[in-house]
């Protein structure tokens, strides 16, 4: 899971599911993630694994979180899309354009 995934993406949902949805995912992602549940050879990264699975799932499950979480994501998604626009402008080149 790359760290800039959001919970919706660890959880494997999309961003209306409902309360059911989200705990169906988190349950599923648990029995399979769970330190307990993985062989010894995989239970250091299982354990990373867990504890984000476990973050998205209490932000996500907690209507007031999941609101405050969704803000912040919106703002973030908008303001990468106004940094790529305006990395993207190249600006004037000022022995071609001959403004004068």
């Amino acid at each position: 899971m790359a760290s800039c995934t959001t919970y919706y993406e660890i959880l494997g949902i999309c961003a209306s599911a409902s309360n059911d949805g989200i705990k169906a995912a988190y349950r599923r992602l648990a029995r399979a993630c769970h330190p307990d549940m993985v062989p010894v050879d995989r239970k250091a990264t299982s354990s990373r694994e867990f504890m984000k699975i476990n973050v998205a799932y209490c932000t996500l499950s907690d209507p007031e979180k999941r609101a405050s979480y969704d803000k912040g994501l919106f703002l973030r998604q908008r303001s990468l899309k106004t940094m790529s626009k305006i990395s993207s402008y190249t600006g004037r080149n000022w022995e071609t354009d001959q403004c004068w």
